[in-house]
């Protein structure tokens, strides 16, 4: 398989994406914080509303599940024997790895996502609050955090929480190991020294020579400085647009969660972020040659776009009228869509004062089972949004775009 990411809004042709299960409801209020939830969720709820979301996809592109993905994987016993040493060390459980190597590689997968519940033959163990020795993967449908594809090349995230270090090993190993992806060419900042963070959410793609990046609680400075470092002698000359994001609430952990590009002339903002730059440094940074040759402070994102002859009107996450509403949507990823092509892009039809503001801008507001069961065509519209329950999909902290991985999309004008 090819994989190339020149842009947010080329056609998307093949995404990877992780089906939530067990995993997401295997918590307590107790223990949500540490699985970096404000909440517990409902599987039977999110089930549902992921249905919509992926029902969606699969009318638009191929679809690659994790799940799948790795359980073929592991199928490989130089790819599992790696992997589990690798997370054995990291989460300090060597024990499990004789259990798990005995395993089918269909078991082997479930219990990297779902967990290994405690084996309670000690009294250490008995006595002990825990309910799992290997943690489940909570968050693991928010698949775009572990990686992302820039041009024909894969960047495994480096997670800034330990909770989230499996992910990025998993989807390191599968672009290594799984045959799709022979010969694919990976960089990755979990072999550099400690203190690197950068996850994918916090990156966007704005054409083949400009990445736009987040920094915040989730992607650091010396995150930033690996991935230019990693391109450098891979690319003659491109630029790197950075954004600082607050530092609380959680609804800010990423980029994506305060701007995504919609269409060749429209994108999605958080204005009381986006918009301040009084508040919130704007940093564009050239490269050129293998050498940063400028690095310089910015009015904000829009305005660098626009010098680099991409020109986007903004709509408000929120509409333009109350800062409560704006707030209140953007807590709820209203700012965090996903385009399947130019123009045409998914999101949760709760933010309904979002969703009002695209439809004053062209985009025609398509609900998700319409396209699931055929009664309308995406390629009709010039412009739409399809909308997915989400209530409890964005108790996760995630929208339709932290959702998705994608691998391949076709060149577009922005490109």
């Amino acid at each position: 398989m090819n994989i190339n990411v020149q842009s947010e809004i080329g056609e998307l042709e093949c995404v990877i994406i992780h089906t939530p299960g067990k995993e997401v409801e295997d918590m307590t209020p107790q223990s949500a914080e540490r699985a970096l939830y404000s909440d517990i969720l409902n599987l039977s709820v999110v089930s549902r509303e992921y249905s919509q979301f992926v029902g969606v996809l699969k009318k638009a592109a191929k679809v690659l599940e994790v799940r799948e993905l790795l359980t073929e994987v592991v199928s490989n016993d130089t790819a599992k024997n790696q992997l589990l040493d690798r997370i054995c060390l990291n989460e300090q459980v060597e024990c499990i790895k004789d259990f798990l190597m005995d395993l089918h590689p269909r078991e082997v997968a479930k219990y990297l996502i779902e967990g290994i519940p405690l084996e309670k033959d000690t009294l250490t163990k008995f006595v002990s609050s825990e309910k799992y020795s290997l943690q489940p993967l909570h968050n693991f449908f928010f698949s775009r955090d572990a990686a992302f594809v820039f041009n024909c090349r894969v960047v495994i995230a480096r997670m800034a929480s330990r909770v989230r270090e499996r992910e990025a090993l998993i989807m390191e190993t599968i672009f290594s190991y799984h045959p799709l992806f022979k010969g694919v060419e990976i960089s990755n900042p979990l072999n550099q020294t400690d203190g690197n963070f950068i996850e994918g959410g916090d990156v966007l793609v704005g054409a083949k020579n400009i990445l736009l990046i987040g920094i915040g609680k989730r992607t650091n400075t010396r995150g930033i400085d690996f991935v230019i470092d990693s391109l450098k002698n891979y690319l003659d000359k491109f630029y790197v647009l950075v954004q600082e994001l607050p530092p609380s609430p959680e609804s800010f952990i990423h980029l994506d969660m305060v701007f995504t590009i919609l269409d060749h002339n429209y994108c999605m903002i958080y204005s009381p972020v986006i918009l301040n730059p009084s508040k919130f440094k704007t940093i564009k940074m050239c490269v050129e040659n293998g050498k940063v040759i400028s690095i310089s402070e910015e009015e904000n994102l829009l305005r660098i776009l626009n010098n680099l002859g991409f020109e986007y009107k903004p709509i408000f996450c929120g509409g333009d009228k109350d800062s409560w509403i704006q707030e209140r949507e953007q807590w709820h990823s209203g700012t965090n869509f996903f385009a399947l092509s130019p123009g045409r892009v998914i999101g949760y039809g709760q933010n309904v004062y979002t969703i009002e503001a695209l439809q004053k801008n062209g985009f025609e507001i398509i609900d998700a089972l319409d396209i699931i069961d055929e009664k309308t065509d995406l390629n009709s519209y010039q412009r739409c949004v399809v909308t997915i329950d989400g209530s409890e999909l964005s108790r996760g902290g995630g929208g339709c775009r932290c959702m998705t991985l994608p691998v391949f999309r076709k060149p577009s004008s922005t490109s």
